[in-house]
């Protein structure tokens, strides 16, 4: 080992070990380290900065936006719409569903978000049906592990095999390369989820008491007595409502009647308007209505105004809560609205917002709600949409917002442009799989697309891009040259030789897994990828053999972090919530991963042969 070896391998390990530390944090050890071997005059500037030329990395940035434009539409959230309906209160069925949902969505967009998405709507079936959610979140974990091996753009560590191909000199992957190995992992990664989910059953827990965490929208309600007023009506072709706005038939004033939503068909299916005053209704809309008053007067309503009851699809809330809200706002001293009634306040016409309740000194005041006099103190709870309710925080100086509900980080601001967000992945995915253009210009003109057919704006595609993965990439980089310049890469190649006796490839390849799994246990699975795609494509090369078997079995090895919690942030989102222990990850993983390896060893020289 020559001292510019040695200087580069006692580099690689301080960074490995501040990456097991996490301090400094990830992008700036790779900062720094990239400085290093510039100063340490191992790279040249340019082979430092090459990474950020990298068309994987800005591959990585753009799936980064075009997955951001998958949520703010609603797309995810309305998977997991479909995976309630579905499900029912059958275990086995729900994990199977679930595990699916989430390969299906991650193997596009990123898994760690997917897990987000995913964790509360995996919690609330596991309430309604009574089981432990210890048995779902792992396994929800894992299908997100597993989604990073169904496509080339499923996880980073793909697409920095990928870019270490073509530099290389060879060929790259095609979109849908890693679709039948990964599609046997996953399919093997169910039925042993079904197994050993027995494993993960724990001892039953109390319920978390509802004060202990953000409340959802159906207890605001409750503590309002909202539940017993809800209606909804569809407005009949002869209703005299019909080609009159909200503000002309002072419904409110006239009858009690609170409009809170109408839903409208169109094109695409059912929307949800708000309730503007200069909204028009139309024949056939349903309207979402909140009234105060008693049955007679509510039997008054529908009968003068020609409306018939429809029964709601699932609970008043849950049909509001994609793109309408509630919250729960105190009136400060000072306010504006002391000394006013709400009928006085107009607070629809002029913000955009319904007031739904009124509590004072703890009490929900249900009697003569409209005239009530506001006072310092009061608590109201207003609907509106999301974007009014964020607004609030604006008007401190009026209102204070005391608790935003759960459902808000679940509200999708561009809902209305789903099947626009689902043209656009589709046109990208086509691209791709063509070869008509690059990769990288594909997931570009998917980003203007989602841009121009208004699913993301500006502020949320650049605050979507994960920046600590793209500057770990480009800080990592530098390593893989000059590792190769000093010779470190025949150095390592040579070791893991020496260690399989240079037997057969399926050998090699199962050493490299194994090493491969293992450096990804002390860092990220992206830096893992980054450092040993390099070793991978040398012991291809030393072996004579096709280079592809051995580039994807570090891409595999790489996602194949099943065995610690801290393996990906995957495993560490889902720990809280399944209330899991270290060792729980250890003995439901290290098998699993076993079972990958073998996949790999025994299916990649059948799609690749050596």
């Amino acid at each position: 080992m020559n001292p510019e070896m040695f200087w580069v391998f006692g580099l690689l390990a301080l960074c490995v070990g501040c990456f097991v530390a996490n301090r400094p944090r990830m992008d700036v050890v790779a900062l720094c380290a990239l400085l290093a071997l510039v100063l340490g005059g191992t790279v040249s500037v340019s082979e430092a900065l090459a990474g950020f030329s990298e068309p994987s990395v800005i591959l990585i940035a753009a799936f980064f936006v075009i997955g951001e434009g998958l949520v703010r539409t609603g797309v995810a959230f309305r998977v997991g719409d479909w995976l309630v309906a579905r499900a029912g209160s059958n275990e086995a069925r729900l994990l199977v569903l679930l595990m699916l949902a989430v390969a299906l969505l991650g193997s596009v967009m990123s898994s760690t978000g997917v897990v987000a998405i995913f964790i509360p709507v995996a919690l609330s079936i596991a309430a309604r049906i009574g089981a432990q959610p210890r048995r779902l979140m792992m396994p929800l974990a894992f299908a997100a592990l597993m989604s990073g091996m169904l496509t080339l753009v499923g996880t980073p560590p793909n697409m920095v095999v990928n870019a270490e191909l073509h530099r290389a000199g060879h060929a790259g992957f095609g979109f849908f390369d890693f679709t039948p190995a990964g599609l046997v992992v996953l399919a093997l990664g169910v039925g042993y989820m079904l197994l050993v989910r027995g494993w993960l059953s724990g001892p039953a827990q109390a319920e978390t008491p509802v004060r202990s965490r953000r409340r959802r929208l159906r207890e605001l309600a409750e503590d309002y007595q909202l539940l017993h007023r809800a209606r909804r009506m569809m407005v009949a072709t002869h209703s005299p409502m019909i080609g009159h706005t909200l503000g002309e038939l002072q419904l409110r004033a006239r009858y009690g009647a609170n409009i809170v939503a109408i839903e409208r068909s169109r094109q695409f299916g059912r929307v949800m308007l708000t309730t503007a005053a200069n909204r028009e209704i139309l024949a056939g809309d349903v309207i979402l209505i909140d009234f105060a008053r008693g049955e007679e007067d509510i039997a008054r309503f529908a009968n003068e105004m020609c409306l018939q009851d429809r029964a709601f699809r699932d609970d008043y809330f849950a049909d509001l809560s994609r793109e309408l809200g509630l919250a729960e706002v105190l009136v400060p001293p000072g306010s504006g609205l002391i000394g006013k009634s709400i009928l006085e306040l107009r607070m629809r016409s002029q913000r955009g917002i319904n007031v739904m309740g009124l509590r004072r000194n703890g009490q929900s005041l249900a009697d003569n709600l409209l005239h009530e006099k506001l006072k310092m103190g009061d608590t109201l709870l207003i609907a509106g949409t999301w974007k009014s309710i964020r607004l609030l925080h604006a008007q401190a100086h009026d209102f204070l917002v005391l608790t935003l509900p759960a459902e808000m980080d679940e509200a999708a601001p561009a809902a209305r442009r789903a099947p626009h967000a689902l043209i656009c992945l589709a046109v990208t995915v086509a691209l791709m799989i063509s070869g008509v253009v690059p990769n990288v210009i594909a997931a570009l003109i998917g980003c203007v697309l989602m841009g121009a057919m208004r699913c993301i704006d500006m502020d949320s595609a650049y605050r979507s891009i994960h920046w600590q993965s793209l500057i770990l990439i480009v800080g990592m980089l530098p390593f893989a040259t000059a590792l190769q310049k000093t010779g470190g890469i025949d150095y390592l190649v040579g070791g893991v030789l020496a260690l399989t006796g240079e037997g057969s490839p399926r050998g090699v390849m199962a050493a490299l897994f194994v090493l491969t799994a293992v450096v990804g246990l002390f860092i990220s699975n992206t830096a893992t990828a980054v450092l040993m795609a390099p070793i991978g494509l040398g012991l291809a090369a030393q072996l004579g053999v096709s280079p592809y078997p051995f580039a994807m079995t570090v891409a595999l090895a790489a996602s194949a972090a099943f065995m610690t919690p801290v393996s990906s942030p995957v495993n560490t989102l889902v720990l809280g919530p399944g209330d899991y222990r270290f060792g729980d990850f250890v003995r439901i993983g290290v098998p699993f991963t076993v079972v990958v390896m073998l996949v790999c060893v025994g299916l990649l020289p059948v799609l690749f042969p050596f």
